[in-house]
């Protein structure tokens, strides 16, 4: 595709997030919204908010004037697979929203299929292009925390009772617990910087509100670097300690700026998102006798999702390769799928195929 022709995209559902991604679409000179994509009567207040076209269905859209090269699936989690095999087999290029699947079986059919298609499947793991995690990853591979022998985690929150309600109430369900729906951001995080986790352990918390959606749980994290780590989970605590309040990377939210990482080296430790670099730089030597010097690493300011979806341009332009692929999406949902299992069963799970991330 030439660099000089926009890219014609299309939303798949609008529902929170739906939006969004038509805002920094519309926003992006090297892209055109051509459409959107949902049966739900109030989409047509976003199609017109946005001045494009709105269709019922992929069908409808696939077979008319305004078939887009690539399209971004914002639709409820059980749908993203079927919905993005549509869209490839016409021959439309897919970013789909976390989580690539609601199980492992069919994340992975979703991978192969996109494999024989020829066309690029991303899934929507936007964080990794959070300026915070941006600094925090440039940190990392600059070496200034030394060997990483640590990390402790928290996404700690309250989500009030009208979340659950309808035309939400799938979000009582097994399948959209805090596990998939938050759990897994965290993941891929986790994963982006540190490399593939390869056993886990979890205890559940105690369940407030007696749906079949896990609120949260404690769990502990082996990677393959031989990094171990600890994460707090729960949606179901007054708390100021998450990713979105600590970033205020969702508007909705009230920020807070407290942190929700910590990550311990050999020669310095980091507190995100205050970005704090604790270390004995300085000191006479390397003792908890010294006092402890700080740093305040620097972030550039910019939006997640913006990034997104300008490298989504670049890839479908065949200028650059995922950042967030098919199958690194679904590593993510394999290691949330053994986190659920060990809520279940009790006990580590092994995750044993671990491809390269």
């Amino acid at each position: 595709m030439s660099s000089q022709t926009p890219v014609k995209m299309a939303v798949i559902g609008t529902g929170l997030i739906g939006p969004r991604h038509a805002l920094s679409i519309s926003a992006n000179p090297e892209a055109q919204l051509v459409c959107i994509v949902d049966p739900n009567p109030a989409a047509k207040s976003v199609a017109a908010k946005f001045k494009t076209t709105l269709y019922p269905s992929i069908a409808d859209m696939l077979s008319s004037p305004h078939k887009p090269d690539a399209a971004i699936v914002c639709t409820p989690n059980h749908t993203h697979v079927a919905l993005s095999k549509e869209l490839l087999d016409g021959g439309v290029h897919v970013l789909v929203e976390k989580p690539i699947s609601t199980d492992v079986a069919s994340g992975h059919d979703l991978v192969t299929h996109a494999e024989k298609s020829g066309l690029k499947l991303l899934v929507g793991h936007h964080r990794r292009f959070n300026p915070y995690v941006v600094a925090t990853k440039r940190a990392l591979e600059e070496g200034s925390l030394g060997e990483i022998i640590a990390v402790n985690g928290l996404w700690t929150t309250f989500k009030p009772p009208p979340y659950f309600d309808p035309p939400t109430e799938w979000r009582r369900t097994r399948t959209a617990g805090t596990v998939l729906l938050n759990l897994i951001h965290e993941v891929d995080i986790m994963h982006h910087l540190f490399g593939p986790i390869v056993r886990i352990h979890a205890e559940k918390t105690v369940s407030q509100r007696g749906y079949d959606a896990e609120e949260g749980a404690a769990i502990l994290f082996r990677f393959a670097s031989g990094v171990v780590g600890t994460f707090l989970l729960s949606d179901a605590v007054p708390s100021p300690y998450s990713f979105e309040q600590g970033t205020g990377e969702n508007p909705l939210l009230p920020r807070a700026a407290q942190d929700f990482y910590r990550i311990f080296g050999a020669d310095a430790s980091l507190s995100v998102p205050d970005m704090r670099r604790w270390s004995y730089d300085g000191a006479k030597e390397k003792s908890w006798l010294e006092p402890l010097s700080r740093k305040t690493l620097d972030v550039e300011v910019a939006t997640p999702f913006d990034l997104q979806v300008a490298h989504f341009i670049r890839v479908v332009r065949g200028q650059e390769e995922p950042s967030c692929s098919g199958q690194a999406g679904l590593q993510a949902m394999i290691v949330c799928d053994a986190v659920r299992q060990a809520l279940k069963d009790g006990g580590a799970v092994d995750i044993k195929a671990v491809p390269k991330l």
